[in-house]
């Protein structure tokens, strides 16, 4: 082959080479177009839906002032004794999710759902969200509401907070109830979460576009349309905030320091404990061990889910009322 020959060959091959990188560029560009429109769709849907939604949020409960802001705190029933009830992490709307139990409860009970700040209508917090700090502002907004008497009754995380709670004001707390509630040494909480991640996709709406295309969690329970589209947005509204990282960013250092904690020996202690929780090894061990040198302890497994009260709410009610029964040593309540 003659040099020319050689040359040309080399010419058309450079000249296919550019038209290939030419096409896979212009190929690129159109992704990245496609990508910047649909996250900037994705995220002025976001604004518009959260403006929308914040104005038909409805108010429940009343605002109390801690620390210089709303907590907002849910009351239902006149009974001469005090149930006060504290979510877990994450629930978006406390008082809506414990409405099954609440409505249960509220016939023998005065019940008090607290909202801790960055939760339901409460206002959110720049305030470390480590349980010393969440612990003082639950007490402080009781006492606001002159609450000095009560039995404590919390699901999953609330088990670390309520620890804490029952040793620091142990002459207010009478009992100490927990919904799968969650053990200091139980294993598996030194993760670190990707905190970054969570806020970009609060941010950027794609948080939002993930809830609705996934499952319903609401599906078939028992809660009413109304109460659920409420829930969803408060969802929308508090999920992966500020606030609710902060506290996730302390979930490994509040369980940790907790570990030294046990409950008072003659506090009466009700655990209700899934009974088959894949996800933690030795999940009904654990609770065992809490109540093991207990005057008045029980655990009592029911099948379900992490949410136990939101399909045996009758069940929950009826159990603790029994155990109440059992401590006193007399009628049910």
């Amino acid at each position: 082959m003659s040099v020319t020959q050689t040359e040309k060959m080399t010419t058309r091959n450079g000249t296919k080479s550019k038209k290939v990188r030419s096409i896979l560029l212009k190929i690129i560009g159109a992704i990245v177009i496609v990508i910047v429109l649909f996250l900037g769709i994705v995220y002025i849907t976001n604004v518009i839906s959260s403006n929308s939604e914040a104005k038909k949020i409805e108010p429940y409960g009343q605002h109390v002032s801690v620390d210089g802001k709303n907590m907002n705190v849910f009351i239902q029933g006149e009974g001469k004794e005090t149930i006060v009830l504290l979510p877990g992490y994450g629930t978006a709307a406390p008082a809506l999710d414990f409405k099954l139990l609440i409505d249960e409860l509220s016939p023998y009970y005065k019940v008090v759902a607290v909202e801790p700040f960055g939760y339901g209508l409460s206002d959110g917090t720049e305030k470390e969200r480590t349980t010393e700090n969440i612990v003082s502002e639950v007490h402080e907004a009781l006492q606001q509401l002159n609450i000095n008497r009560y039995m404590l009754m919390g699901h999953s995380i609330a088990g670390i907070y309520g620890i804490d709670y029952v040793n620091k004001y142990p002459n207010e707390v009478t009992a100490f109830v927990g919904i799968d509630s969650s053990v200091p040494t139980q294993p598996g909480m030194d993760v670190k979460f990707p905190l970054k991640t969570f806020a970009f996709l609060k941010k950027s709406g794609l948080q939002r576009l993930a809830v609705k295309f996934g499952g319903d969690p609401y599906a078939e329970l028992p809660f009413d349309d109304h109460t659920v589209e409420q829930m969803k947005m408060l969802s929308n509204k508090n999920s992966n905030s500020s606030t609710m990282l902060s506290e996730m960013d302390h979930i490994s250092s509040n369980f940790k320091e907790a570990q030294g904690l046990t409950f008072p020996k003659d506090l009466p202690l009700l655990l209700f404990v899934q009974a088959d929780n894949q996800g933690v090894k030795g999940w009904i061990p654990l609770h065992e061990g809490q109540i093991k040198d207990s005057v008045h302890g029980k655990v009592i497994t029911m099948n379900g889910s992490h949410y136990l009260h939101h399909t045996h709410f009758k069940e929950i009610a009826e159990k603790f009322r029994e155990f109440m029964k059992e401590v006193k040593g007399g009628p049910a309540l």
